[in-house]
């Protein structure tokens, strides 16, 4: 018979008892609803009664907190299936009856669905495909749930033993309150997650850090008249237009970043394309932030790995992990898509995002099936009352109406586009189409290295790039060379940016060597650097246009009227992935041949390239169309299929060698040894690598030498992949 003191989590995992545990989630719980208008001391009850199932005999035995008979390990694995939050349940009777509805809504879901779970672990799918299992939850129960009884003692509750037909009771009621649940999405349960995910990832620290939580960011910074320059357009255009919502098309370098965030009044999600992209946006906020605020807490986020992808056999389960209450919050678009699929966890997205301002940063990158995506997460937006502020370098006329039409038109849109004399200030690159050849690459690099230039060369995959830094490496083993793209380990990444922007990209310390960067198209955004000359593959005119802004980018008086050169390769005959064929050819068409881009025919370069939009119709995978939601509360639905087309990085790997200090690593640890890689990199060799399938982001562990990925990155057997 089980008597110990009942654990939370596994020695693995912090070996928390279940009081400690709870007591930081209603640390949690007490803050968020507050801020965001929940009766407070239901929710605490909720925080209360959402783990005391832990106390169970089969969730001690199976975290390794108690041996269980040979008897009882028989019984164990009889019923395999144990969620702790169906036997919290048995414990409604220690509250009022009218606030069972609402307590069941907190805790019933707060990991699965109620129905239609992968593996049929819902409180329904349970009643109506195995009941036997379903009584399990409460099995022994006299024997256990006196030390779930002492966890809610010490919260100031009078507790009084529950009968086994009381706790049955409880039970049934339950599977009959969400019988009758009606379609739409639960605030209840986004709430518990956003406080049972707060205290799993600060445990002792959540009271002074969730004390952070929900501050409006000062922004002072960006507002400053220090900011404020004629060489920067934008930075003397006034933001304090009333309309709620922007649309800004104007180049790279015209000081788009501070006038969106000039135009936010509230908390901030800021989105960029790239994962590998966000890194540079969030230091940069986060620095202004101090730097205005002293020495006051800053609570601006960087939001990593979009999900935790859990495998059995061909089932996949994901799982989405955003943490509440930032100040600003620096993320991709694909981070808060659960808004609008219904995975995992998008309750707790959608509460964070309400009234929110959100800025959906250069977003002409999106096309196909990620246009689509964004469409749909502006429409979510402006039901949860966001202001929507957009910006982007480049934008076919047709996606600008389509999406003016969608913030409400000019009534509630502030649209600011550049003059076309202003925008001939920004001309500054030469563009050469050039053939698709070895040599023609390595003639560039000779005459450019005996220049002393910096270069950066650009390559559509990771492999593609691997390869190539490999060859020129070997080729010019006298010239600095560096690699860089997505998969790295996160802390690598940082490093590699960090060496990029002081060490390869920095004149001011009077070191004229040449040098080459060799990329993929993670720097096409965010990062601020310069270089004297770039070689890149053919990809879309817009993507280009993003590209050619890391050349030549420093503008001063002195700099404007120079012109630095930029070399396209034609397409190649076997493959332009990941992009589209005809759009990539229709682009290196309307790409000048040793003359000057002219920002002034831009627009119309890119109507030409892109004469309609074409959005992928993804009614299908949505939770709300016409009008109403088409799910029912309480359900989220598993990975969605469209997550596959979107290529988004939704699994996780971790190098062989650092397994252990990943296993028994802090939060913040585990995510600097984390690689994000797209699902389909892995899906047809995940068994060549072992996942772990309970610790953190459930990454899948790549047995190479550490030497050889801080070289290269992460090295797998696939086919070319985007990033």
């Amino acid at each position: 018979m089980y008597t110990g003191e009942p654990l939370a989590k596994s020695a693995e995992n912090g070996g928390l008892t279940l009081l400690e545990h709870t007591r930081h989630v209603v640390l949690a719980i007490e803050k968020i609803a507050a801020e965001l208008g929940f009766p407070v001391e239901v929710a605490r009850k909720g925080a209360i009664l959402h783990d005391l199932g832990k106390a169970h005999p089969h969730f001690q035995h199976k975290i390794g907190a108690y041996q269980a008979s040979a008897r009882e390990r028989r019984t164990f694995e009889r019923y395999k299936t144990h969620r702790h939050e169906i036997s919290s349940l048995g414990f409604l009777p220690l509250f009022p009856k009218e606030e069972w509805d609402t307590l069941i809504a907190l805790v019933v879901a707060h990991h699965k669905s109620v129905k239609d779970d992968p593996r049929g672990m819902g409180l329904l799918d349970l009643d109506e495909n195995s009941p036997d299992t379903l009584a399990f939850h409460l099995h022994c129960w006299d024997d256990w749930s006196p030390a779930a009884l002492s966890v809610v003692s010490h919260f100031g509750i009078e507790t009084t033993p529950i009968s086994i037909d009381e706790a049955r009771g409880a039970l049934e009621y339950s599977v009959a309150c969400c019988r009758q649940l009606s379609r739409g999405w639960s605030p209840w349960k986004g709430l518990l997650r956003a406080a049972d995910h707060f205290a799993s990832a600060f445990n002792c620290e959540v009271e002074r850090v969730v004390r952070k939580t929900f501050k409006k960011p000062h922004l002072g910074y960006f507002r400053a008249a220090s900011r404020q320059h004629p060489l920067y357009p934008l930075s003397t255009t006034s933001a304090d237009d009333p309309r709620p919502h922007t649309l800004v098309v104007a180049p790279t370098g015209a000081g788009k970043t501070d006038f969106l965030l000039r135009r936010c009044r509230g908390r901030v999600f800021y989105t960029l394309p790239f994962q590998a992209s966000i890194n540079a946006m969030f230091d940069r906020i986060k620095q202004a932030e101090k730097a205005f605020a002293g020495e006051e807490d800053v609570d601006v986020r960087l939001q990593h790995a979009t999900s935790r992808l859990k495998v059995n056999g061909d089932q996949e389960e994901q799982t989405l992990q955003p943490l509440v209450g930032a100040s600003v919050k620096v993320l991709t678009p694909h981070q808060i898509a659960s808004v609008i699929f219904g995975t995992s966890g998008f309750e707790t997205v959608m509460l964070d995002l309400r009234g929110t301002d959100v800025v959906l940063d250069e977003i002409h990158t999106y096309s196909g099936w990620a246009a689509a995506m964004v469409h749909e997460i502006v429409r979510t937006l402006l039901r949860l009352n966001c202001r929507v502020h957009i910006g982007t370098a480049t934008i076919p006329t047709a996606l600008s109406q389509k999406l003016l039409e969608l913030l409400g038109g000019s009534q509630c849109t502030y649209e600011v586009r550049l003059p076309g004399s202003i925008l001939e200030t920004f001309n500054r690159h030469v563009v050469y189409r050039e053939p698709n050849e070895e040599e023609r690459i390595r003639q560039i690099l000779e005459q450019a290295f005996a220049n002393s230039e910096r270069v950066l060369l650009i390559y559509n995959t990771v492999k593609a790039a691997q390869g190539a830094y490999s060859r020129w490496k070997a080729e010019f083993p006298e010239v600095k060379t560096m690699l860089v793209h997505s998969r790295f380990r996160r802390k690598d990444r940082y490093r590699l940016e960090k060496e990029l922007t002081e060490n390869f990209n920095n004149r001011t310390k009077n070191d004229y060597s040449p040098c080459l960067v060799v990329s993929t198209q993670v720097v096409e955004v965010s990062l601020d650097i310069s270089f004297d000359r770039m070689i890149t593959e053919s990809a879309p005119l817009d993507a280009l246009i993003q590209r050619f802004g890391r050349v030549n980018r420093v503008r001063s008086e002195q700099t404007i009227g120079q012109f630095k050169p930029v070399h396209v390769l034609a397409p190649s005959p076997t493959s332009t992935l990941p992009y589209n064929r005809a759009i990539v050819e229709r682009s290196f068409e309307q790409l000048p041949c040793g003359e000057v881009l002219r920002e002034s025919e831009i627009q119309q370069k890119i109507d030409a390239v892109y004469p309609t939009i074409d959005t992928k119709e993804i009614d299908l995978h949505l939770i709300y169309a016409d009008g109403q939601y088409k799910m029912q509360e309480l359900v989220h639905y598993p990975k969605s299929v469209i997550v596959d087309a979107l290529e988004i990085d939704s699994a996780t790997c971790i190098l062989a060698s650092d397994r252990e200090a990943y296993e028994h690593g802090s939060w913040e640890k585990r995510i600097e040894l984390e690689i994000p890689v797209p699902w389909k990199t892995l899906k047809w060799s995940r068994s060549r690598y072992v996942q772990l399938e309970h610790i953190g982001s459930f990454p899948f562990v790549v047995p190479q030498a550490e030497e050889e990925h801080l070289e290269l990155g992460l090295i797998l057997r696939e086919e070319d992949t985007i990033l």
